[in-house]
């Protein structure tokens, strides 16, 4: 999280690292929506679309007044279900710049989602004390789920899972409506023991409006050569229009229903 633009000697605004804006995100929340796109995320999932996201530093920094005034402009077109989206990258890692954005936010009447991986979250020290207070002033959390086994999940994104459903099970504790997000990797996640598993954890939340499998792709594997990481899903293909079918079925998606469109 940035606190001032480098150059200068004072500075108390709080600036966020931005990667991209949105104007009429469709599929990151209800309605149409201003998504914001944060710089910097800690994992490293094999199947990242937006590696160009993972370094923090960024020349494109923005306070939470300027975003939400270049958001605002476009509010005629929200609709009564539309509002701003953070994604990333990891919007959590910039937990000061997102609070303030949302409280702001809201204090306008706007509906705020948070679009979150959940690897910073722990139950721990000032980052929970900042967390309850995010929360207090988010409305919808999108939070995605890549794995449902420990090994398994380090070895996809370089990162534990625990602390990622503890943070599933705290939102379920505090009644926050949640849509889960599954990205289905062949040869990875799109295993039937799995799917089976992470449909029981799912269930046992109580707090899950959508739940939505979204098939992986091979969209942004240029962004990996332009930046030389080697791929390491090279060979992959995305998966079947049946096992997309499958996974919907053992994950029990159309009985989310709540909160759509």
């Amino acid at each position: 999280m940035l606190s001032c633009v480098p150059h200068m000697k004072e500075c108390n605004l709080v600036k966020g690292a931005i990667h991209s804006t949105e104007s009429f995100g469709s599929v990151d929340g209800p309605g149409v929506r201003f998504v914001i796109f944060m710089q910097g995320c800690s994992m490293r999932c094999q199947f990242c679309h937006n590696p160009d996201t993972w370094n923090q530093t960024s020349d494109h920094l923005k306070t939470a007044d300027e975003l939400l005034e270049q958001a605002l402009r476009f509010r005629s077109y929200w609709g009564d279900k539309g509002g701003i989206t953070v994604s990333g990258g990891e919007p959590l890692l910039q937990i000061d710049f997102l609070t303030e954005l949302f409280q702001k936010a809201k204090a306008a009447g706007v509906h705020t989602t948070l679009d979150t991986c959940g690897a910073p979250f722990t139950r721990d020290g000032v980052f929970f004390e900042k967390f309850q207070t995010l929360m207090q002033v988010t409305d919808l959390i999108l939070l995605d789920l890549k794995h449902i086994d420990e090994k398994q999940h380090r070895l996809l994104t370089g990162r534990t899972n625990t602390n990622i459903l503890d943070l599933a099970r705290y939102l379920a504790e505090i009644k926050k409506p949640v849509w889960i997000r599954h990205v289905l990797v062949p040869e990875r996640n799109d295993y039937d023991e799995y799917l089976v598993q992470l449909d029981t954890f799912v269930k046992s939340l109580g707090n899950v409006q959508r739940f939505e499998v979204l098939p992986y792709h091979t969209l942004g594997i240029f962004k990996w050569e332009e930046l030389k990481i080697p791929y390491q899903l090279e060979g992959i293909n995305p998966p079947t229009a049946q096992r997309i079918a499958n996974a919907n079925q053992l994950l029990h998606t159309q009985d989310y229903t709540g909160y759509l469109q």
